[in-house]
């Protein structure tokens, strides 16, 4: 390749060498620039981008690909830059990375074979000098000296640690561990890592950038390149753990990070704090005057590999360099994958050419990311290199079910860090071509996971390092500003961008977290916000329809799932009021408002709900006792207890109860009741408006609806069984309309003799027949247990069955009996049955229910006497000394048959006979 100008351009921090080639790429054609770290990259690019627009700006790193189709510049990390597409300008920067342990080979790699067609630029430190000059022919150099002044300012409590300072730890647990301090000496501060993501990192350092937070805690990796306006750095340790053993830095390593101080001509300084111990004077003496040992070696790996086979291709990495300057780098990840599967026989057996060999080093080159071990690494290296090898790439349902189980943003910063990481190898393996089956598809589907987790990351980092709200609320107080405030779209009350609290309805709910000052200046800024927010929803409110709207069974009145009300007591139980819930602050005609269209909404609820009760109230035709009990029947909510009416009903003419029953009124054994009104949603109001009418502390709940039977509870009342539609007996109460179909059964049983149930009565209440023989002592029944012999089929003789086949009967064995069979009766199956009878109890008395359970009073017929018991004369016997008949009720006085009965066509059809 024809070569350019080649020119390395070095010296210090703060010297503007990677703004320096921004420039030259750009007064170039084409151009590449390779830079150390994901988060520069984007950064850099987003620069260019500002520049030239994205139409022509590339950025390829190992997770992230995007490559318009007319690209001019490609800014990439320096693994992913492209090989040898001829581009006129080529930068490579922090080329000091060449003596990096873990990357050093790919740095070096870059330095002896990356030439841009015009022009090639090495920008890093001056320790390179001596290496590049040794390396590169006709290299040119180029000093460039530092903007500002760097000076060393000793130790420094982190209590006393000055604003716009960055204190650098260098592992994850001595990060968070100063910033939970810095958080709770100076309010909180902003968190960089090299393995957070780019778009948590560039909501981090914003925070700090926009004055949020004045502080700054940090790995290394603010050491490469990354433009911040900091003005203290402090070392919180000078050793860290490279990736084999803990060591102290180096000077260099220590003044790259602490170069981060002081920005363009703004002087800077650094020093230490917590427990790392004060710098030596001559490493002090080398920061400060940037002077300090050349670099000796650089990490070098062959890069001419041979994929013969598996081990030639492990010899070819391995192999050592031939140049003094060099030295075989550190067995790297992607090396130590490959030895492991090498030795994996069903890898063995299935790389069998070079394209194998070749495809199963790209596949060991996927970094590993999560960090857990090299055996699950390589297990997963494995997986992916037999899917790729079938030449159908990743499967896209395998591909979705690993990614959907990292598709999580809950849970804390560990917990997210992790996700994030792992979300990196899907990201990594949706870049390479051809390795999914849709690669637009699976690229976006990995970076809107990245950004969903990096926002919830951004989230949890800030809410446990940043008590970001009393930071900005105090800076603003004190400039003397106006705090802003704004309601989004999910009703959360923003002020100057922190959250205050919540628009619940048409009530603000403050955050309970902030001190009475903060809290008193939050609500007046958020009700600031919230005026033209409270007419603007109360317009929504009022113009919304029914159907958005509802009653809880504690009387509550909702809008979605937002309470805006609350049932109060009317005039009467049928005309419930309402109160609105707004705030004083909201004014009175968003109250108002609020307040009719709840009201025009319980309104047409009941009237939709109870309309036939409401048409019998207002039916004119009903006169004289008729209409009294429609009056009693709408007070009672269209149920009453026969027991409770029964002078009421015996005073009803057939004509009476006929207008009754035209408007649905049904008159049984036991309850007078509209059968239209046990509907579950009419059931559910109705205990509403009774609680409401009684006054009652605690509602009680409707029954789930279609159960025949509901457990009998003791600490509930009878009359709350009867507004939800059931009646107690026993342990259980039953649905009023399914008693009465009982009743029915029963009024042609002798109840005096007694009778058993047969299967119709056990068929209507869904019970066992041992569950129904306690009903039936519910409702003052006597039920009297027996056994008898189970009744089989009689199966016909063998000679009936032989003339039934036209056939002679055969002549059956006699059969030998055993020992245990002579003498011995044959058993019979028995069951059990119940004979039920009539036992009324005295006038008022109250059963007791079975087991401890509450009991109802007994029913009684018109005349006040318990029903199937005969009419006594007045000397206290029975009429008719002769032999009688007995029903489950007495004998009626004869009245005139009611023609809409639906009984009378029943009665004319038994007169005819």
């Amino acid at each position: 390749m024809a070569e350019g100008r080649i020119t390395a351009v070095l010296g210090p921090t703060n010297t503007g060498k990677t703004h320096y080639a921004i420039e030259r790429m750009l007064a170039h054609r084409t151009g590449v620039i390779g830079l150390p770290l994901r988060l520069l990259a984007r950064e850099v690019y987003d620069r260019i981008v500002a520049l030239r627009g994205p139409s022509v700006v590339a950025l390829v790193t190992g997770e992230e690909r995007i490559v318009p189709e007319r690209t001019q510049y490609w800014v990439c990390t320096t693994e992913a830059m492209p090989d040898a597409i001829g581009a006129d300008f080529v930068a490579l920067d922090e080329i000091q990375l060449c003596a990096d342990p873990e990357r050093g080979h790919v740095f070096t790699e870059r330095l002896l074979s990356a030439r841009g067609l015009h022009e090639t630029l090495f920008l890093g430190s001056d320790t390179m000098r001596g290496a590049i000059n040794a390396l590169v022919p006709k290299v040119q150099f180029t000093r460039r000296d530092r903007f500002s002044e760097l000076r060393y300012a000793g130790s420094k409590k982190t209590s006393r640690m000055p604003p716009r300072s960055a204190i650098v730890g260098f592992s994850v647990d001595n990060v968070y561990a100063v910033a939970e301090l810095i958080r709770r000496q100076k309010g909180g501060c902003a968190v960089v890592m090299g393995a957070l993501s780019p778009r948590t990192r560039n909501a981090q350092v914003e925070m700090y950038q926009n004055g949020d937070v004045d502080y700054l805690v940090a790995t290394d990796a603010i050491g490469m390149g990354l433009n911040l306006d900091i003005e203290h750095v402090a070392f919180g340790a000078t050793a860290k753990f490279d990736g084999r053993r803990m060591r102290a830095l180096f000077p260099h390593e220590l003044a790259q990070i602490a170069g981060r101080a002081g920005r363009h001509t703004q002087d800077g300084t650094f020093g230490v704090t917590g427990e790392a111990r004060p710098l030596p004077q001559e490493v002090i003496d080398a920061i400060e005057g940037h002077r300090f040992a050349p670099i000796q070696r650089l990490q070098w790996r062959n890069s001419r590999l041979e994929f013969g086979t598996m081990h030639r291709l492990i010899r070819s990495l391995e192999e050592n360099p031939q140049n003094e300057w060099l030295t075989r780098g550190r067995e790297a990840d992607d090396l130590r994958a490959l030895k492991t599967l090498s030795e994996i026989p069903e890898i063995i057996d299935r790389v069998r050419h070079p394209s194998d060999v070749r495809l199963l080093w790209d596949v060991c080159r996927i970094p590993d990311f999560r960090s857990i071990s090299e055996a699950e690494h390589a297990t997963l290296l494995a997986r992916i290199f037999g899917f790729l090898q079938a030449g159908k790439g990743v499967p896209s349902d395998w591909l979705a079910g690993q990614i959907a189980r990292i598709d999580k943003t809950h849970g804390g910063i560990d917990a997210l860090s992790k996700r994030l990481a792992f979300i990196r190898t899907w990201t990594y393996v949706a870049q390479r071509k051809g390795w999914v089956d849709d690669e637009s598809h699976w690229r976006g589907e990995t970076r809107a996971v990245e950004d969903r987790l990096s926002d919830a990351l951004h989230s949890a980092l800030t809410q446990r390092f940043v008590d970001r709200r009393t930071s900005v609320l105090l800076r603003r107080l004190k400039q003397k500003e106006t705090l802003v405030a704004e309601v989004n779209d999910k009703g959360e009350v923003m002020v100057e961008g922190e959250f205050a609290g919540r628009l619940d309805g048409f009530r603000f709910q403050q955050d309970g977290t902030s001190s009475p000052d903060e809290a008193k200046m939050l609500a007046r800024a958020a009700y600031e916000a919230l005026r033209p927010e409270f007419n603007l929803r109360a317009d929504r409110f009022y113009n919304a329809p029914d159907t958005e709207m509802d009653f809880t069974e504690q009387g509550g009145l909702m809008w979605g799932e937002i309470a805006v009300g609350k049932l109060v007591k009317g005039a009467d139980a049928l005309k419930p009021t309402v109160e609105a819930f707004v705030d004083e602050e909201a004014g009175a005609d968003v109250a108002e408002k609020v307040k009719r269209r709840l009201q025009h909404f319980i309104d047409r609820k009941v009237a939709t709900l109870f309309e036939p009760l409401l048409a019998m109230g207002r039916d004119e035709a009903l006169t004289g006792l008729a209409r009294g009990f429609a009056f009693r029947l709408v007070e009672e909510l269209g149920i009453v207890a026969r027991e409770k009416v029964a002078a009421e009903v015996k005073d009803l003419d057939q004509e009476s109860r006929g207008s009754l029953r035209k408007h649905g009124v049904r008159f049984g054994q036991y309850t007078i009741f509209m059968p239209a009104l046990l509907k579950p949603a009419p059931t559910r109001l109705r205990l509403v408006l009774a609680s409401l009418w009684d006054g009652a502390d605690e509602f009680p709940e409707s029954p789930p609806p279609g159960l025949v039977t509901i457990p009998n509870i003791e600490a509930i009342p009878a009359a709350t069984y009867l507004l939800s539609g059931y009646r107690p007996a026993g342990a259980r109460a039953i649905r009023i309309d399914m008693l009465e179909r009982l009743a029915d059964l029963m009024r042609g049983q002798d109840s005096r003799g007694g009778f058993e149930a047969n299967p119709d009565m056990l068929s209507i209440t869904g019970m066992t027949l041992e569950q129904f023989a306690d009903l039936m002592q519910g409702l003052g029944y006597k039920a009297e247990k027996g056994e008898r012999e189970k009744q089989r089929p009689v199966a016909p003789a063998p000679e009936e069955a032989a003339a039934t086949e036209g056939a002679e009967a055969p002549e059956a064995p006699a059969a030998e009996p055993t020992p245990s069979d002579e003498g011995a009766p044959a058993e019979a199956e028995t069951e059990v049955f119940y004979t039920f009878t009539w036992a009324p109890r005295p006038r008022g008395a109250r059963p007791a229910r079975p087991e401890g359970k509450g009991g109802e009073r007994t029913e009684r017929n018109k005349g006040g006497k318990p029903r199937g018991k005969p009419a006594k004369g007045k000397g206290g016997k029975p009429h008719n000394e002769g032999p009688r008949a007995f029903e489950a009720r007495p004998p009626r006085k004869e009245k005139p048959i009611d023609p809409d009965n639906p009984f009378a066509v029943l009665a004319a059809l038994k007169d005819k006979k």
